[in-house]
């Protein structure tokens, strides 16, 4: 049996633990199960610990998903609650 690869690496940026940065990675979480399993790696940031993070990917809200991998790199802002708008934005087809 082959070994999966990752093709999604995703970084997630918080502000430490608010209502909306808990509630986007739930609902990342549960996306990258059902669309992407075994395909992807998740990174948090908190940028309460590490604010310097934020200049890298132009971060000017929270919580913000990136898409690092694939390329062209996309953005999400917001708690990650409408799972199509998600999928358009991170170019993932429903399985």
């Amino acid at each position: 049996m082959q070994e999966e690869e990752i093709n999604y690496e995703l970084r997630l940026y918080v502000a430490g633990k608010t209502a909306k940065s808990v509630t986007a990675l739930a609902n990342l979480k549960k996306y990258c199960e059902e669309h992407l399993k075994g395909q992807y790696v998740i990174e948090v940031i908190d940028l309460l610990v590490q604010p310097q993070l934020a200049e890298g990917d132009q971060i000017f809200a929270i919580p913000t998903l990136v898409r690092k991998v694939p390329e062209p790199i996309r953005k999400i802002i917001g708690d990650l609650s409408n799972e199509e708008k998600v999928l358009v934005g991170l170019n993932i087809r429903p399985r």
